[in-house]
């Protein structure tokens, strides 16, 4: 699922291809005496040794073949590691049945899949973009993870706006939350800075932010307008590095008629969990086929 599983995918599909050329241009190449000795008895002899041996090179070449997509299967039966990183949308708070939100779906939905996967999830509550910082910049087991990780996923950010909502519930205007976008993006781009430096290989998935309170004060256009500007801050810092990707969700439970949030009415709860993890999913098999064409 990293840049190692797409270079082994394009080898494969490379030495498949040559495989089968070779196959068909031997057959398609066959000499004169095959010909004539399916109409001449004094040549038959002759004949079976030349055929004997085309079938011996056929059946090397199948299994030249077979080797190669066994080697490339093995490839993609080892284990892939995903590190899972950020606040309590990855810790998955709010799923009623206990299975760990929108990253324990994605665990469920790869292995009906048949696909090898570990996860490791280092979702906090509470999480703001500094505490996530300076837990990567302390805790030696989320660095010997990320060391180890072909993907990784991040849910950070919404309690930096919740946080400038409490400091200043009692006057509240769009001042605070413009003038807390840069830092949030300064301190995003050192998360990302901190990643890269522990594992240059993985591909990084930041999940946008999604409007908390839509069940409620969804028609608020000034919260609109903070989310969607605090969305295209990030946007603008993953578009600076070649590994980051950018997973939108402001608009992921807009036309959604089931209840998607827990008890708390800020947290998805499992059906809204169930929403994130599909989109996440959408957006990897995205980039894999821009990768495969």
């Amino acid at each position: 699922m990293g840049k190692k599983m797409f270079i082994f995918l394009i080898i494969f599909i490379f030495i498949a291809g040559v495989a089968i050329f070779l196959l068909f241009f031997q057959e398609d190449h066959k000499g004169p005496n095959d010909t004539i000795s399916q109409h001449n008895e004094e040549t038959s002899e002759e004949t079976t040794e030349e055929e004997t041996i085309e079938e011996e090179e056929e059946e090397s070449l199948t299994q030249n073949m077979r080797n190669a997509v066994r080697e490339a299967l093995s490839f993609f039966q080892k284990d892939t590691h995903i590190t899972a990183i950020g606040d309590s949308l990855t810790q998955g708070v709010g799923d009623e049945t206990g299975n760990g939100g929108y990253i324990g779906i994605l665990g469920e939905q790869l292995d009906e899949q048949d696909i090898d996967v570990t996860f490791d999830n280092f979702g906090k509550r509470g999480n703001r973009t500094d505490h996530l910082l300076k837990r990567l910049q302390e805790n030696p087991e989320i660095n010997e993870s990320l060391a180890k990780a072909d993907m990784v996923l991040i849910t950070i950010g919404a309690n930096d706006i919740m946080q400038i909502m409490k400091d200043n519930f009692m006057n509240l205007t769009e001042e605070p939350f413009i003038e807390g976008r840069g830092p949030y993006g300064e301190r995003l781009s050192q998360i990302l800075d901190h990643i890269i430096s522990v594992q240059p290989e993985a591909d990084i998935y930041l999940l946008g932010f999604f409007n908390p309170f839509e069940k409620y004060f969804g028609d608020i256009e000034a919260l609109n307008q903070i989310l969607t500007r605090w969305n295209n801050e990030s946007l603008q810092v993953t578009n600076q590095y070649e590994q980051v990707h950018y997973i939108p969700m402001q608009d992921i439970y807009q036309y959604e008629t089931e209840n998607v949030f827990s008890d708390d009415n800020f947290h998805p709860n499992h059906r809204g969990y169930q929403l994130m993890a599909e989109r996440v999913i959408t957006y990897l098999e995205n980039d894999l086929q821009e990768v495969q064409n």
